[in-house]
Parts: C-alpha cells; sequence; structure tokens
C-alpha cells in the first residue's frame, strides 16, 4: 500500500502548479489582445478624420476636383491590383512588359472618360466656334481613335511573347482586362452620378462609410455571433445595428444635403465656378401637419424632401447588398492569402479594400437614379441636344414639322 501511495502523492502539486501557471499566463494574454484590439481601433478612427476631412475639402472644391480624386484612387487600386499577380522573376525577363499594361489601362481611360464627358466638353467650348468643330470632329473619332489605340497594344503584347513565358504573359494580358473591366465599371458611373448632382455621389458614398463605420463599433461592442465564414470579424449584431443606422441616417442626411443648391445642381460643362439653379421637385420641400400631438410641443409640422422617399432605398441598398462587395473582397484576399490588397491607409488597408462596397453602390445608384427618378428635362436642355446633334439641314426639317404640328393643333382647339 505504502509503495503505491509514493507516487500518487507528488503528482497532486504538479497538477495544481500547472493550473497556476494557466491562471497567470492567459489573463496576459487576453489584457494584450484587448490593447491591440483597442490600439487598432484608434488608429482605425485617426485614418478615418484625415480621410474625412481631405473628402471634404475635395466636396468644396466641386465636380472637377472630385472627379480628378476618382481617377486618383482608381490609378492606386489599378496599382495595387496589378501587384497582386505580379512576379518580380519573370518581368525581369521581359524589359517594357510592365509598362504594357499601363497602356491598356490609360487607353481604355481616354475610351472611357471620353465617351462619358462628351456632353460637359461640347458646353465648354460653344462660345468659339473653331474649338466647338474640333471638339466635335474630336468626339465623333473619339472610338476610332481609341480602338486603334487599343489594336496598336495587342500588336505590342504579340511583339513581346517570350518562350517559356507564354503562360505568365497570357494571364497576366487577361488579369489587366479583368481589372480594367472592375475598375473601369465602377469609376465610370461614379462620375457619371456626381455630374447628375454632387448630391447623388456624397450621399451613397456617405451610406457606405456610415454602414462600415457602425458596423465595426456595433460589433466591436455588442459582437457575438459569427455573420459569415469569409469574413471572421463579421457579426449578426454589426450587421443588423449597422442596417438600422444606415436607413435613418439616409432618411435625416438626405434633407441636410438637399438644401445646397452647389450639392443639388447637375453640372451640364467643365468650368469649376460655383452653381446657382433652380431647385428640381425632388428638392422643393412638402410640408406636412402633425395631427395629435400635445398643445405644447414646438412643432405643428414637418417639412420632408421628396429625395428623402429615394434615401430610404439607396440606404437599404446600401446597409443589406452593398456589404456583399466587401465579402467578395474578403473571399478574393483569402484566394491569394493576403490580409489587404495595400498598406496605403492605416488601419484600414489599402485604396480597394475601401471601395469594394463602394462599386456596388455607384452602379445601382446610377442605374436607380435613370429608371426610377424623375428627370427634369428643360427648354435650354432639350435645345442644346439639337443643336449638338442635328445638322442645319435636320435644324431646318424639325422646325418646319414643328410648325406643321403647332398649326395642326390651333386649328383643332378652334
Amino acid at each position: 500500500m505504502q509503495d503505491h501511495l509514493i507516487p500518487s502523492s507528488p503528482s497532486t502539486p504538479t497538477r495544481i502548479r500547472r493550473r497556476r501557471t494557466q491562471e497567470v499566463i492567459f489573463p496576459e494574454l487576453s489584457k494584450v489582445d484587448e490593447q491591440n484590439k483597442y490600439r487598432s481601433m484608434w488608429i482605425r478612427t485617426y485614418s478615418s478624420l484625415w480621410m474625412l476631412i481631405s473628402i471634404i475639402i475635395i466636396l468644396y472644391l466641386g465636380h472637377l476636383y472630385i472627379c480628378a480624386m476618382v481617377v486618383v484612387i482608381q490609378i492606386i487600386m489599378t496599382f495595387e491590383l496589378f501587384n497582386l499577380l505580379r512576379r518580380p522573376d519573370e518581368d525581369r525577363c521581359l524589359p517594357g512588359f510592365r509598362l504594357l499594361n499601363w497602356y491598356f489601362f490609360f487607353t481604355g481611360m481616354l475610351f472611357v472618360y471620353g465617351r462619358i464627358l462628351s456632353q460637359q466638353l461640347v458646353n465648354t467650348v460653344t462660345s468659339d466656334e473653331f474649338s466647338y468643330k474640333l471638339v466635335g470632329k474630336v468626339i465623333k473619332y473619339q472610338m476610332v481613335f481609341c480602338y486603334f489605340l487599343y489594336i496598336s497594344g495587342l500588336v505590342w503584347f504579340i511583339l513581346t511573347l517570350k518562350k517559356k513565358t507564354y503562360k505568365y504573359q497570357f494571364g497576366q494580358y487577361a488579369w489587366t482586362h479583368m481589372i480594367l473591366f472592375v475598375v473601369f465599371t465602377q469609376s465610370s458611373f461614379t462620375v457619371a452620378n456626381i455630374f447628375e448632382g454632387i448630391f447623388w455621389f456624397l450621399l451613397p458614398a456617405s451610406l457606405i462609410a456610415m454602414n462600415d463605420v457602425a458596423a465595426y463599433f456595433f460589433g466591436f461592442f455588442f459582437g457575438k455571433t459569427p455573420l459569415i465564414k469569409l469574413s471572421p470579424k463579421k457579426t449578426w449584431e454589426g450587421f443588423i445595428g449597422a442596417s438600422i443606422a444606415t436607413i435613418i441616417t439616409a432618411f435625416l442626411f438626405a434633407n441636410v444635403l438637399g438644401r445646397f443648391q452647389w450639392l443639388t445642381c447637375p453640372r451640364k460643362d467643365l468650368s469649376t465656378g460655383w452653381l446657382q439653379c433652380d431647385p428640381g421637385p425632388l428638392f422643393k420641400p412638402e410640408y406636412y401637419s402633425i395631427a395629435g400631438w400635445p398643445q405644447w410641443f414646438p412643432l405643428k409640422e414637418i417639412s420632408i424632401l421628396p429625395v428623402q422617399w429615394h434615401a430610404l432605398c439607396l440606404g437599404l441598398f446600401a446597409s443589406i447588398i452593398a456589404p456583399f462587395g466587401g465579402f467578395f473582397a474578403s473571399g478574393f484576399k483569402r484566394a491569394f492569402k493576403i490580409k489587404d490588397f495595400g498598406y496605403y491607409i492605416p488601419g484600414h488597408g489599402g485604396f480597394t479594400d475601401r471601395m469594394d462596397c463602394q462599386m456596388v453602390m455607384a452602379i445601382f445608384v446610377y442605374i436607380y437614379y435613370q429608371s426610377f427618378v424623375p428627370q427634369d428635362y428643360s427648354v435650354e436642355m432639350i435645345l442644346d441636344q439639337i443643336v449638338r446633334n442635328l445638322s442645319f439641314e435636320d435644324q431646318k426639317a424639325l422646325y418646319y414639322r414643328l410648325g406643321q404640328i403647332f398649326r395642326q393643333r390651333q386649328l383643332e382647339n378652334y
């Protein structure tokens, strides 16, 4: 009995010693994790503040500066995506091959922005007859010019094909075209929204930022239930809380932004001056009386802009559908085994990490605006289209046809 009891006695303190060690180590690890968690939150907050200040300054400068910001972000995003599949060893064997990727990029830029800004460019030079005719010719043959630029790039690519690197070169060729499709699709719709009025750029972008910030803080303080495996840090609590906050913000913020002509007036040319225009029906307040409230309540009626009802739809999309752009980007990064697309924004990663949801949102806003927002066609706008797009003979024919229609209607009225 004593022989069996001797080995068992030292085992007890050993087990106690291990438990005490665990009790000491794990609290220290949890404290370190907690400190890193708050440190990451403050870095992210500081970065968000300087981004917000920069954007406010650019918004104050106007449409062209906002478009320039979009172009700069687009170039940085393209640089980040180009680097994902880059192999330095292969590139050293292919001098000038990296330059070819950027050649396709600037050719695509010339094509996309030439098509989007053609009307604004014509309106800018209408005062000078020579410039008007020159710009008209450039716009007319712009597609042909861009096509031959692209064909030249294709010939350049074929001439640079090198034995033993065919797979890498064709992979880069396909990767470049995929990047151009993703980046230019987003940027083209964004620029189109800007010229319809800064409101249609600022509100959707703000809703995406609001949803991202709200999801982060709701998840930070209340998050317990994982939302999706692609993003382990995303939680249902953050998703639901951010959705409610985004929809409320959309309704209220649209009322604030809709009061400024600088934000609501569309830009018809490429000038940089401040805009003044008659607010359209969407931005004229409608008043609703508050019935049933106590007499001591100061407000007897509330004013709501019609655009606020459209803002609810944008907020709903920004809170429910747009986050899937971020989930797609998360899966994309997992496929390439990277944490972030870049390192330009401390706490956020690269510009592609910030623009993933914005890309989805910009396309939706353009489609929604063209499909559901009533268009305000003024006489000046229609006359401008006639002068720009019809020849002199067609304009005379239109004049005679309109005269016949007016005379016929006068006879019908009598």
